[in-house]
């Protein structure tokens, strides 16, 4: 079944011809479903019907517009709301968006452009979450491991599709990429979908085990055969038969054992340390590390032959900072996983926070998104989670040039936009794609901001 793409829209404006205007224009997109309302009242006693995103002006007949908005999120927390405003107020524009508020925007002449294109980011972020919502039911339906890896870059679609080949085939494994990347999360995904899926994923981090003890753990042990060896003892190899046996960090195996591993795999058998038998399995076997194993053949400390009989069918999993949005799409999943197994209510990021994220270079990878994030929802004041609550590490050289003063006393909203396009647009050698892009806003409106001579390019 297809994602819906129908969009539910409150429209909050006392102001007949203006709430009129916002409808046409919002109209535009026929997969918006339009209501409105002069009052906030009559908004209030709607909000059973569960709109996906509403547009609420600040000052109405019946109520000011943070109250309005505390009672919408106390009843809605999940719904966007983007205030109008008919005055530029800087101070009430970063409470209301700490209260939670999506955007909040001015009117003027730039209005409507702004909002369609506000609503346009919210929207595609809103699609990509149903979209995996989707496809995680569908998949968990499947009882498939697939489920944990989230992306729509395209980087994430070639490794889809390699999963999918792997899965279909009974092929050798070769995973690599940077620490966590989600090596093991690839190959549960490829196990579960291959034929081998119902019976036992067996996992053996390479590195975490004493060198003298992971012979006996990958062939097992027969009682007496060593000091301690109380009970016989059945390695994993045995356990992962007739399934998938998964060595992570396998270029941690020294020499020797490395030897033993490669007739193993020749012989298709195991003796178990202190036995005499040969005791036949039928494994699957894939590898994982974050080292160049290649590299490592040539410099003497992997087994060439070796090398060979493991490379099998090679995925290289792409670091998080080279995926883009994927990065937003996995931060939500996160929060609201995390947020939903702690009893709190949901977190988002605002967009300052969403383009800290997006500048850093994350060297842990996707492990490390899922703790940042985490604690940001513990560390935050309110449901928004602001650049500040973020504890990143090692900032990507230059990305301090982003950080921005905070708003004078007197300091209209305007001049404030100004000073943020500015600083992005001598940032990105004056790139006006990038920077839109960067801000979440349309190219033409920083067209027009240097037209009039409000910013310029360097």
């Amino acid at each position: 079944m297809p994602t819906s793409t129908i969009i539910t829209i409150f429209i909050v404006e006392d102001n007949a011809w203006y709430g009129e205007l916002l409808e046409y224009r919002l109209a535009q997109n026929p997969d918006h479903h339009i209501r409105r309302f002069t009052t906030a009242q009559a908004c209030l006693d709607s909000l059973a019907d569960k709109p996906d995103l509403i547009t609420l002006d600040y000052s109405l007949p019946d109520g000011s517009g943070d109250e309005v908005l505390r009672l919408i999120k106390e009843r809605l927390p999940e719904v966007a709301v983007i205030v109008i405003s008919g005055q530029e107020d800087v101070r009430t524009a970063i409470g209301l968006l700490h209260q939670g508020a999506y955007d909040y925007l001015v009117k003027d002449e730039e209005t409507l452009d702004r909002l369609w294109n506000s609503v346009g980011n919210w929207r595609k972020q809103l699609l990509l979450r149903r979209e995996n919502e989707q496809l995680r039911k569908q998949i968990n339906n499947k009882h498939d491991q697939q489920r944990a890896i989230l992306g729509e870059s395209p980087q994430i679609q070639q490794l889809f599709a390699l999963i999918d080949k792997a899965g279909r085939a009974n092929i050798s494994v070769s995973i690599s990429g940077e620490t966590g990347t989600g090596k093991e999360l690839v190959a549960k995904a490829i196990h579960s979908r291959s034929e081998r899926r119902d019976a036992p994923f067996v996992a053996v981090n390479v590195a975490a085990i004493p060198g003298e003890l992971l012979e006996s753990e990958l062939f097992g042990h027969e009682k007496g055969a060593f000091t301690g060896a109380i009970n016989r003892r059945i390695g994993r190899f045995e356990e992962a038969h007739k399934g998938t046996l998964f060595l992570d960090e396998i270029s941690e195996l020294d020499l020797s054992l490395q030897a033993k591993l490669l007739r193993v795999l020749q012989e298709r058998e195991v003796v178990r340390v202190g036995g005499n038998t040969r005791i036949p399995f039928d494994a699957r076997l894939m590898v994982a590390t974050h080292r160049d194993l290649n590299q490592e053949v040539k410099e003497g400390r992997f087994r060439e032959d070796l090398y060979y009989r493991l490379l099998g069918l090679p995925i290289v999993l792409p670091p998080l900072r080279e995926r883009g949005h994927d990065i937003l799409l996995l931060a939500d999943s996160f929060l609201q996983n995390f947020c939903r197994q702690n009893g709190m209510t949901i977190c988002t990021l605002s967009a300052a926070a969403q383009n800290r994220l997006l500048q850093y270079h994350f060297p842990g990878n996707v492990r490390e998104l899922k703790a940042v994030v985490e604690l940001a929802a513990v560390l935050a004041e309110g449901e928004v989670i602001q650049p500040q609550d973020l504890s990143l590490r090692g900032e990507q050289p230059g990305s301090a040039l982003l950080e921005l003063p905070e708003p004078g006393p007197d300091e209209s909203l305007r001049s404030q936009t100004a000073a943020i396009v500015q600083r992005y647009l001598q940032h990105y050698q004056g790139n006006i794609m990038e920077v839109a892009a960067r801000l979440q806003i349309g190219k033409s409106t920083i067209y027009r901001m240097v037209q009039k001579k409000e910013v310029q390019l360097p």
